[in-house]
């Protein structure tokens, strides 16, 4: 702590060290990667956060760094876990993309499996919905996000740069430390990129947890449901200490990139690596006499390993034939693995190697097989091509994708079997002016193959010869041959059920066809409007098809449904954005049909009574029903131009309200929120004020419990010095909750046990030459 505030003494020193004068603000024209187009000239983004905004300000999760934003908000599970959500959507219906591909971790396998995204170096975030998001990834009813970096240029380098930057946070007396360098080499374009985070274990207010004697299964539920919990929790205070065991994260982001332009195009390849280790700060625990749900193991060390490999191929022909004026084409070989353990009894923890042989043999865990590593892997190789058929009159794209890919769970939580999966998607985008508006069109169609399995104990064999849904046709004799015994072994059959693991395997195939509308109109000099149509199509998600047993991070028995229909969603969005003079404002109604939702449903008490005990776990099936989304976004602010520069207000407001058609609520939908801000900018000073008021969120489904309100007040002052004629050093102080709230996220399955991290200083230091 005290190399913290010495630090951060030193930067506010140095960062008003000099008086304030009138500067030039040069204009930037922000480009978006999927369309080609000016943001501006995009009917439906989101945001568009910019690079260098992110890499003066606090390292945290994807979800974490675009919480501040309308419409965006964060599922946490600690400091490593942050799954965006959009407008009330979250998990597969949220495309997260990686250079205009999908990024294809295993966050959807798990609530605490994180976004695999290195956010360092990166020139922006895009926030997208829309015609245009249909283009680069299926089922994005939520909308997609866009990480994009320069890793492989499309333009030659000018000059030779080096980047470096550190950070210190106090919250978890976190360490952070990036180099970067791009620049032309022999005509090749070379880009290299490493960072380094250690963030240690959390501080919270103290009282923030919360204790149940009886989390998520207690015989008296329901008369619990929709208790509102008290954050102040007199009678836990002091007893609790100030810091939320296994929050800690460590890790390492690596990127090598080369490519080469010519007047004919550009081509390149990239290879990434990251790697870390993320404590699990709650982890429910499914087995006999362990019904505290991790109490029993308060203070013991659980965490998962994460390694990632990503390589790309991307480039791009000019052909300015007269027809197809370019060829974009990207390839990219995953293979990402986390896995997830306990610690020794010494607290020392072993990587995925020393736990090998531990996968094929469960013996030396029959007293508590829980507490063996289980490895989520995926394994995929992707290729794409988009074909710009643009003219004079409209701009318009055709794309083309192909996917193979791999999911697995071995281990002691192996709760879902191997999924194969193949998919290919032909999708279509045009954008031209129709009379006074501005119309975008996107069409997408889908086929996806899946192929996997379910095993399940059986006292009488002959009960099962006639399954529905059995499928012993369209597998490849390999897949038959191994994945059944391999399975058996991995759900550890016991003598004493005097039972037999049978396996069957299924095929699903899916064909879905999405597509989106939208209307622009300049109504006047001051206002113009906006109208956005769309109608999109998403296939059930592995975990939903073959889901089957102990998923202790969520403290449930999730049960899946090979037999599931595709979502649709047909969401409709208003858009009216007014300025004049230095005020603006903006206000967007949505409303979002999802026809077939897929859901997790608890069972009831009263269902839970006479059947299997699950291990102490609820058991939950994924579930379908209609269900009904809508909501608004406001924004209004004004900008003051002053001599040494402009000093902007600014207000927002977002609300999202989810419904089945039966009138009972959709589980985990965050509530609304107002935002404050002041920004000043000026002769390289930057300041910014936030506060972000949430409201309670009272609107609960079956099973759950309501969250309190709370308030986070953040503050920002960056500071950028000239030292060379092309030499740069910023420096950046923060201050992230400084009222020290007691705050969780509604959205997270485990907001009572896992609050948000308390009051937090930080500064950061970036420099290029």
């Amino acid at each position: 702590m005290k190399h913290v505030r010495s630090a951060m003494a030193i930067g506010v020193a140095f960062t008003l060290s000099s008086g304030l004068a009138s500067e030039t603000i040069e204009e930037v024209i922000v480009t978006s990667s999927f369309v080609g187009q000016k943001i501006s000239d995009i009917d439906n983004p989101l945001h568009i956060v910019d690079g260098d905004d992110l890499s003066t300000d606090a390292t945290s999760s994807l979800g974490e760094s675009l919480d501040n934003l309308l419409g965006v908000a964060s599922a946490d599970f600690g400091a490593a876990t942050g799954q965006p959500i959009i407008r009330g959507m979250s998990g597969t219906r949220i495309g997260v993309l990686h250079n205009g591909m999908l990024n294809r971790d295993v966050s959807f396998l798990g609530a605490d499996h994180p976004n695999d995204i290195d956010l360092s170096d990166i020139a922006q975030i895009e926030i997208v919905r829309g015609p245009s998001s249909l283009l680069y990834a299926n089922g994005t009813i939520g909308g997609i996000i866009n990480v994009v970096d320069d890793t492989i240029a499309r333009e030659d380098f000018a000059e030779h740069e080096f980047r470096f930057g550190v950070e210190s946070q106090s919250v978890n007396d976190g360490e952070v430390g990036e180099l970067s360098y791009r620049g032309n080499m022999g005509g090749f374009n070379l880009s290299l990129s490493f960072k380094d985070s250690n963030l240690d274990n959390f501080d919270i207010p103290r009282g923030a947890v919360i204790h149940s004697e009886e989390e998520h299964h207690d015989e008296d539920h329901d008369d619990h449901e929709g208790e509102h919990h008290d954050e102040d929790h007199d009678e836990h205070e002091g007893e609790e200490m100030a810091t939320l065991a296994n929050s800690d994260f460590e890790a390492q982001a690596k990127r090598i990139g080369i490519s080469k332009t010519g007047d004919w195009g550009y081509v390149g390849m990239s290879f990434s690596n990251n790697e870390s280790v993320y404590g699990i700060p709650y982890h429910g625990e499914g087995h006999e006499g362990h019904e505290g749900h991790g109490d029993e193991h308060e203070g013991e060390r659980i965490f998962s390993v994460t390694d990632s490999d990503k390589f790309d191929i991307r480039g791009s022909f000019l052909l300015e034939n007269g027809f197809v004026n370019r060829v974009d084409y990207s390839f990219r070989d995953s293979d990402y693995s986390l896995t997830e353990q306990h610690a020794d009894g010494d607290g020392a923890h072993h990587s995925e190697e020393e736990h090998g042989d531990d996968h094929d043999d469960h013996d030396a865990h029959d007293e508590h097989d829980g507490e063996g590593p289980t490895t989520f892997k995926s394994e995929s190789q992707e290729f794409g091509a988009v074909f710009d058929l643009s003219n004079n009159a409209f701009s318009q794209r055709f794309v083309v994708n192909y996917l193979d890919a791999e999911n697995s769970i071995v281990g002691a939580e192996s709760f879902m079997n191997p999924v194969f999966c193949k998919g290919m998607t032909f999708g279509y985008f045009l954008s031209r002016e129709v009379g006074p508006f501005t119309m975008d069109v996107g069409i997408r169609h889908d086929r996806s193959e899946r192929r996997g399995s379910l095993t399940h104990l059986n006292q009488h064999h002959d009960d099962h010869d006639d399954e529905e849904h059995h499928d012993d046709e369209g597998h490849d004799d390999d897949h038959d041959d191994h994945e059944g015994e391999e399975h058996e072994d991995d759900h550890g059959i016991h003598d004493e059920h005097e039972g037999i693991a049978e396996t069957d395997f299924f095929k699903t195939d899916f064909n879905n066809t999405s597509y989106a509308l939208s209307l622009g109109r300049q109504l006047n000099d001051s206002l113009d409007l906006k109208l956005g149509f769309a109608s999109v199509e998403r296939a059930p998600s592995d975990v939903e098809l073959f889901m089957n047993g102990p998923h202790l991070a969520t403290g449930r028995f999730e049960v899946g449904n090979v037999a599931m229909d595709s979502e649709k969603s047909n969401n409709i969005d208003l858009t009216l954005n007014y300025e004049s003079g230095n005020f603006f404002a903006g206000l967007t109604f949505f409303k979002n049909d999802v026809d077939s939702y897929i859901y997790l449903q608890d069972e009831a008490e009263e269902e839970h009574e006479g059947h299997e005990d699950h291990g102490g776990l609820i058991r939950a099936d994924y579930m379908q029903k209609d269900s009904e989304f809508e909501g608004y976004e406001i924004e209004v602010g004004t900008d003051i131009d002053l001599n040494t520069g402009t000093l902007s207000f600014l207000y927002g407001r977002d609300s999202v309200r989810g419904k089945f058609k039966d009138g009972t609520n959709i589980p985990r939908i965050v509530p609304a929120r107002n935002m404050f801000s002041i920004l000043y900018s000026g002769n390289d000073l930057k300041l910014k004020i936030s506060l972000q008021d949430v409201e309670k969120q009272d609107d609960i489904a079956f099973n759950e419990t309501s969250t309190s309100g709370h308030q986070m007040l953040d503050l920002k002052v960056t500071r950028s010095f000239q030292v060379g004629p092309k030499a740069e050093i910023s420096v950046s102080l923060y201050g992230k909750n400084l009222l020290d709230e007691v705050a969780r996220n509604h959205s997270s399955f485990v907001k009572d046990q896992v609050p948000l991290p308390g009051r937090n200083f930080g500064i950061r230091l970036s420099g290029k030459f």
